[in-house]
């Protein structure tokens, strides 16, 4: 970031080129009496006018329009054979009558200033050819040709180094929002890592505890507590935001009386906002207290845009058959839930 930079207002800028531009006409007039006819000197000015004010045009966009860029090129070609033919070059007391050597420049700064600084090049490029056939090389500098190339190329090199920068700052802008992002996600899975921690410690710290104090010789019922709460545990990483206190309750009490409950969060209900997430897992505890499947599978619908969890509960009807595992063809549904994604609004 660059403290202390003055930003000046485009319409100071705007009218400072213009009252610059304006000083050059200002002088063309004093000089008419220098020439041998005031028609075609006139003619240039007004062609020099409509070539500024076009290209000083307020509403007009920073980068100037090709047909525009060319007319200034034409411009700057017509004023010098214009007002040099009613020149006699051979003088050295021609004063402001060479007026347009400073609009030429003037006009093609404006060129090079807006973005075409190759056209604006070759403007003032031929102002020095010009001035070259018309007068010689040694009038050069004395017609103040050289201050306007100088002038030119200032601003073709300044127009280029804005661009530069400008560009940069749009790549060091698109690193940063990048960096921004890649920091903002590793504070939300250092965070997520924290709470699954947490809730790890507070289900398996009391039965950890147990497993010290007896030397790990646990009873049956612990053993099997200990089984429910590594379900459980997986249920924190697999689950992820399918989980609340409901859902919890609820998968605990499907487990003790025997069931096969499987969570699977695949990122379906990310995007939701925590009072329809809340909605959606409280509709879900429901669902699961009111089943009796033997085999629970709760998933989210990653690809739906209407459906954010997907419930589907098995039984058999023979424990016999159920006990061959999962993959028994006798199974039937005894549940099937879509939870919408706008609970409420469903209701």
């Amino acid at each position: 970031m660059i403290s202390g930079a003055v930003i000046v207002p485009r319409t100071v800028t705007l009218i400072v080129a213009a009252l610059f531009s304006g000083y050059h006409v200002v002088l063309g007039l004093y000089s008419l009496n220098q020439t041998d006819s005031s028609v075609p000197i006139l003619v240039a000015m007004a062609l020099y006018v409509v070539a500024t004010v076009a290209s000083l045009w307020p509403y007009s966009p920073l980068r100037m329009s090709l047909p525009l860029a060319l007319f200034n090129v034409a411009v700057c070609v017509a004023i010098p054979l214009i007002v040099g033919s009613q020149l006699d070059g051979s003088l050295d007391t021609l004063g402001y009558a060479t007026w347009y050597v400073a609009a030429v420049g003037t006009l093609m700064t404006i060129t090079a200033t807006r973005k075409r600084p190759q056209l604006a090049l070759l403007g003032v490029g031929a102002l020095v050819v010009h001035t070259v056939v018309w007068a010689g090389v040694g009038e050069l500098g004395h017609m103040g040709v050289i201050g306007s190339v100088v002038w030119v190329v200032a601003a073709a090199l300044l127009s280029r180094a804005l661009v530069k920068a400008s560009r940069d700052a749009r790549q060091y802008a698109r690193a940063e929002r990048e960096a921004s992002g890649w920091h903002a996600a590793q504070e939300a899975h250092l965070y997520e890592r924290q709470v699954r921690l947490t809730q790890t410690m507070r289900l398996a710290m009391p039965m950890l505890r147990r497993i010290i104090e007896t030397d790990g010789q646990l009873s049956d019922a612990e053993r099997q507590e200990c089984r429910l709460l590594e379900a459980a545990i997986r249920d924190e990483i697999r689950g992820r935001r399918l989980l609340n206190y409901g859902v919890r309750e609820q998968v605990m009490a499907a487990r003790r009386r025997g069931a096969s409950v499987t969570l699977l969060d695949e990122g379906g209900i990310d995007d939701l906002t925590p009072a329809d997430l809340e909605i959606v897992l409280n509709t879900l505890a429901t669902a699961l207290g009111g089943t009796t499947a033997d085999k629970i599978i709760i998933r989210t619908s990653a690809d739906s845009a209407t459906i954010a969890v997907t419930v589907v509960g098995l039984s058999s009807p023979d424990p016999a058959v159920s006990a061959l595992g999962p993959d028994s063809s006798d199974e039937e549904v005894d549940l099937w839930i879509e939870i919408p994604r706008q609970v409420a609004a469903a209701v």
